[in-house]
Order: structure tokens, then sequence, then C-alpha cells
């Protein structure tokens, strides 16, 4: 080989080299894992603002489906897959904060094998009864359940969801006894409660709007900080008299653990810049849903603190995965 030819060959690899690590990210599609089924609260939020990244960030995200086990089964392979940012998930407080009390052999960590990249929204419970309960406010119905004990049934979509957990809360701060039951199913849930079949709920927006809109379910109360939106007349838990009351749900966007920081960043600059479209905005008040921008650090401190809560009223309340 001449030295001309050693040169050119040379001058080649340190330029085809430069040019593949330069090569920003992201250069193909991303997959978002959401361990929940098709349809449900995390998925369709997880596309309203995936759709919006993808118009700005230059790749497709390619939600997969991967339902099962409370949503460990999805969460796992995340924890398990590389950490380059082809692959995250967009998961909530079951997954990444109530398992880990709730079943304690998950085969991940959501403390430890994850690289938050935001906390995406939260969903504050509206807590609704079927008409035929005679309470009209959230201190009636306290006072009717503890005159009635477990006279009022609640569905959930299983045991440490949301609406379960939001149920054992509410029998703890305030005395009541009330009775738990699970569904394998939203539809099912909310229709026993149109009918009566169960009295009580302790719901996202979505499982109910359409059932208060017609008035076949009474709204008393939510459990955010401030009154819904789409539900201008409902109170507070904290305005109804039960300040130390919280309840409700939340989703955060997050990558395997030993990410590029760089990469974290690109993904939470893109989400943050999402989460200010009006349009997108206007959806999520129509879901119920509150959006939410914290760094990775903050992201990190909040999962570690929802941890801490939800432990405590699991071991209190005497919660297994087997009742």
């Amino acid at each position: 080989m001449t030295r001309t030819l050693v040169a050119a060959v040379a001058a080649f690899t340190i330029t085809a080299t430069t040019a593949f690590a330069a090569d920003p990210y992201p250069t193909r599609p991303i997959t978002v894992i959401v361990p929940f089924a098709g349809g449900s609260a995390s998925d369709v939020l997880a596309r309203v603002v995936l759709e919006r990244m993808s118009n700005t960030i230059g790749q497709r995200f390619v939600v997969d489906n991967r339902p099962g086990a409370g949503g460990n089964i999805g969460s796992q392979v995340v924890a398990n897959a590389a950490p380059d940012g082809y692959t995250l998930l967009y998961a909530g407080s079951g997954p990444l904060a109530v398992n880990k009390t709730l079943m304690p052999n998950l085969g991940y960590d959501p403390e430890k094998d994850f690289a938050p990249v935001t906390l995406s929204v939260v969903l504050p419970n509206v807590i609704v009864v079927n008409p035929k309960v005679p309470a009209n406010s959230l201190k009636e119905l306290v006072a009717y359940a503890k005159a009635n004990p477990k006279s009022l049934y609640y569905g959930s979509v299983g045991i440490g969801s949301s609406q379960h957990l939001a149920g054992v809360s509410f029998e703890q701060i305030t005395g009541a006894q009330i009775v738990h039951v699970p569904y394998r199913a939203g539809p099912q849930m909310s229709a026993d409660l149109i009918s009566g079949e169960t009295q009580l709920g302790f719901q996202l927006l979505p499982n109910v709007l359409a059932g208060v809109r017609a008035g076949q379910i009474k709204p008393l109360a939510v459990t955010g900080d401030k009154r819904m939106p789409a539900l201008p007349d409902v109170p507070t838990v904290a305005e109804s008299g039960l300040p130390d009351y919280k309840a409700g749900s939340w989703f955060a966007l997050m990558a395997p653990r030993g990410t590029p920081p760089e990469i974290v960043a690109r993904l939470q600059k893109e989400h943050d810049a999402a989460m200010k479209d009006p349009e997108l905005r206007a959806r999520y008040v129509e879901l119920g849903a509150e959006p939410v921008m914290l760094g990775p650090d903050e992201a990190a401190r909040f999962i570690s603190s929802e941890v801490a809560t939800w432990r405590d009223i699991i071991r209190k309340g005497g919660i297994t995965i087997g009742q």
C-alpha cells in the first residue's frame, strides 16, 4: 500500500469516526414502554405528549404497551434495557412507588434502576357516589359512612391501584369502614357505580366524567390542591373539611439507569417544550390531568417521597397482593 493510499484511508477513517461521534441523539425511533393496556390513562396521556415531542425531536416515539403484574412487567423491561436513550418508560405511581412495598419481589428497584427524565402529569381523584347515596357533600358522606359501617362498596381496577389506596387512606383518616371491590376492567367498574352495584368511588376523571355529565354519578370532592376546570363547582377535599386527605395518581417519563445525562437533558427539554403547548394543556384539562415539569433530581426526590408515603398507608392498612 502506498504512502498516499495509507494517508487517504486514515483520513477517511478519522472523518467517518468523527461524523459518527457527532451524530446527534436521536438518530432512530425511540420506543416508550407503557406498562398498561392500550386505552388506559397512562397510555392516553403518554401518546398526547409523545406525539407533540415527535414533532420537535426529529424522530418518532413508538408506544409499546406491555401490561401485566400491576405494571411491573413493562417496567422491568426498561430497567434491564440498554441505557442509550432508545428505550424509555412512561409509568405511574403503581410500578414506580406503590409496588415497591406491595410486591417485594419486583425484579427492579424504582428508586435505583431508572434515571428519571421528568414528572409528567398528576391526576387527582374525584370522590363520587351513586345518586341514591344520601350525601350531597364530603362531610355528609363521612357521616353516613361512619353511621353505616361497611355499607358502602367502592370499586378499583385492582389492589394497589390509585382508586384502592385512595379508599384505604379515606378509611384511615376518617375512621369510616368501607368495602373494596377490585375489578379487572374500568368500564365494568364505572357501569356498576352507575347501576348502584357499588355506591362509592375514588376515580380518575375520565372514568366518571360521562356519568357525571349525565347525572348518573354525583361528584362530591376532588383530591387535588385546587378545583378541576372540568368540574369547577366541585370543591376540593380541603374546602370540604379534610385538608390532610391526599390521593391521586401521577405519571413520569423514565430512562434506564446509566443513560447519559445529555440524553436525559434533551428528553426533558423536549418534554417541557411540549407541556407549554396550549393545545396539549387543553387536552390534559379534558382528561383531568395537570401538566408538570420537574427535572430529573426533583422527580427522583418526588418518587422517593411517594414510596415512603404509600409504604406507610399500605403497612397500616395491612394490604397484601393476595387479599
